[in-house]
């Protein structure tokens, strides 16, 4: 019995360096993460190898693993830029971004976890400012701002797609003017849309008028060729015509033959 103290120390010594150990080794990765595993004797960061998943993992004691967030994530800039013109502009920009997972281990071996700061900030930026040089305020205030968003998406994707990072969407969110300008703009797109509606009223008036004197020169057409077609002979074979319908009607009437011009009958009625 006065031995068993002396066995069970060591066997409780052994009992609590492997809890200490397993709890070295154990390793939970959380939702929408995944982590990189570094082996301290065997070439440091895995790069050839997918990265651990979702879930509990144990590893070697002396290894470790550098935990990612993996889902898109939201960077959110202000930034000052000059136009074609010099200009200060002011572009307040979202990027939606994620790292490329199959790469992670790549992204934390070049550039480590501050890859948002190193390269996503500084690409946008560039992109940015390449972008708003080649435009002029008129073009950011009007309706350019769509093809502007997409030439700054394109131009920082290049950038990231060669740093292990995928770019989802670059927003535009505002774009803001120095006052005098804005307001100069505002004055310039009142005037042009008034001289827009002017040139409008112009053109209906002057298709209303056309179609006037179109309608005006058909009647005359019309008048001219019925006129031309109008002879004495033809007159007088409908006066005849009207006569004897004249004569079959029940209505009292007197009609005398051929005491009217050209010889047309002249009817006397009861009134």
């Amino acid at each position: 019995m006065e031995k068993l103290p002396k066995i069970a120390l060591p066997v409780i010594f052994v009992v609590i360096v492997l809890i200490i150990l397993l709890a070295k080794s154990a390793v939970t990765i959380g939702s929408g993460q995944a982590g990189v595993l570094y082996k301290t004797f065997d070439n440091g960061v895995v790069t050839d190898a997918p990265p651990l998943g979702e879930g509990f993992h144990v590893i070697a004691p002396w290894n470790k693993v550098i935990i990612y967030e993996v889902r898109q994530q939201e960077l959110f800039e202000k930034m000052k830029v000059l136009s074609s013109n010099g200009l200060e502009i002011q572009i307040d920009a979202s990027a939606w971004y994620e790292p490329v997972y199959d790469q992670l281990g790549n992204l934390h071996q070049s550039l480590g976890e501050g890859y948002l700061q190193r390269v996503i900030q500084p690409a946008i930026r560039s992109a940015a400012r390449s972008v708003i040089g080649r435009y002029t305020p008129d073009d950011l205030y009007s309706t350019k701002r769509d093809a502007i968003q997409v030439e700054i998406y394109e131009e920082t994707k290049k950038i990231l797609d060669k740093q292990y990072v995928q770019l989802n969407e670059v927003l535009v969110r505002d774009v803001t003017l120095p006052p005098t300008i804005k307001e100069a703009i505002e004055r310039k797109l009142k005037q042009e849309q008034e001289s827009l509606e002017y040139e409008f009223r112009l053109v209906t008036a002057e298709k209303e008028a056309e179609k006037v004197i179109i309608e005006a020169k058909g009647k005359a057409d019309a008048n001219k060729i019925l006129s031309a077609s109008l002879t004495d002979k033809i007159l007088q074979d409908k006066g005849i015509e009207a006569t004897i319908k004249l004569a079959e009607s029940p209505n009292s009437k007197v009609i005398v033959i051929g005491s009217g011009d050209s010889g047309m009958p002249i009817i006397l009625g009861n009134q």
